[in-house]
């Protein structure tokens, strides 16, 4: 059986317009085009379907029961189109959209919080919706196409695949800014008086440490390592926030971002590790394919806004 031939909208769109006006000539001065282009259109269309869409009474045109039906369901397609086509108009434009941030809880609250708040004044449509995780879930998630972009600490752990390869491959990576992490105790704690903290400073100390999959353990763990000191881990969480109020209760010392550690914390004080290389805020991104606007815009308020933490 032959195949049907294809329904072009602009031919919907002059049998529409015929019917609407009621004659070819009405038609055509409406919307100023040509009466016979309106006729080629809709004898092109009578070819498609097979069957006459027109009957002329008079100085008026009206459908025939064929014409009729096809009206109805045109009106309605066409209808949809325009309506497709102001969405995208919206998005472009940023008066509407959803966008999925991956991030960490500890970026999302010390170094974000400036973008999201540009962000909403600027594009109020827009809604964002944050996913915490570790920076490692975070890169495979913008990978997988599961988020929009993605904002971690960098380096990511070496070793790390996405969907088998490694994450130069799979997305575009962009440092932002430099942080640095930092040894947190509390004040009476015998590693509060000094003003450095080396790694076999900490041979034996009882530690909170964040979790093996965040890149921020790998980090630290890398660097305990190079100097032979096996930390003696009391806690592991995903939480920096709870790690540090551990401490603030005396469970042991932590090794967290600076910024996570305000003047709120005041039992607690803050040394900075030797020779502990600084790390990055990045964005990542997917390697191939546009980002969609409302991601773009997030992309240029955070090269702007992020700085140190």
């Amino acid at each position: 059986m032959d195949q049907a031939a294809p329904l072009r909208t602009e031919r919907l769109l002059a049998l529409v317009l015929v019917v609407k006006h009621e004659g070819f000539s009405r038609a055509a001065r409406a919307v100023r085009r040509t009466q016979s282009s309106l006729s080629q259109a809709v004898a092109a269309l009578e070819a498609d379907v097979g069957v006459p869409l027109l009957v002329r009474e008079g100085r008026r045109t009206r459908p025939t029961e064929a014409g009729k039906v096809l009206v109805a369901y045109a009106e309605r397609v066409l209808g949809e189109l325009e309506r497709a086509r102001a969405e995208i108009e919206a998005l472009r434009a940023l008066t509407r959209g959803r966008l999925v941030v991956g991030t960490t809880d500890t970026l999302s609250m010390h170094v974000l919080p400036p973008v999201f708040r540009e962000l909403r004044a600027r594009h109020p449509g827009v809604e964002l919706v944050l996913e915490h995780r570790p920076s490692p879930i975070v890169a495979e998630r913008v990978a997988e196409g599961a988020v929009d972009l993605g904002v971690v600490t960098l380096p990511l752990p070496s070793g790390l695949r996405l969907r088998g390869h490694s994450p130069e491959s799979e997305l575009r990576i962009e440092p932002l800014s430099t942080f640095e992490d930092a040894l947190v105790c509390r004040a009476d704690h015998r590693l509060a008086r000094k003003a450095r903290i080396t790694a076999a400073d900490l041979e034996g100390e009882p530690m909170l440490l964040l979790d093996r999959s965040t890149a921020s353990r790998a980090h630290l763990d890398a660097w305990l390592a190079e100097r032979g000191v096996t930390p003696r881990v009391a806690m592991e969480m995903a939480s920096v926030e709870v790690l540090v109020r551990l401490a603030e209760l005396g469970f042991g010392v932590t090794v967290v971002p600076s910024a996570a550690v305000t003047k709120e914390h005041a039992p607690l004080v803050k040394r900075p590790l030797a020779a502990l290389r600084p790390r990055r805020v990045g964005l990542v991104t997917p390697s191939v394919g546009p980002l969609s606007p409302a991601a773009r815009a997030f992309v240029a308020l955070a090269r702007r806004l992020v700085t140190q933490p």
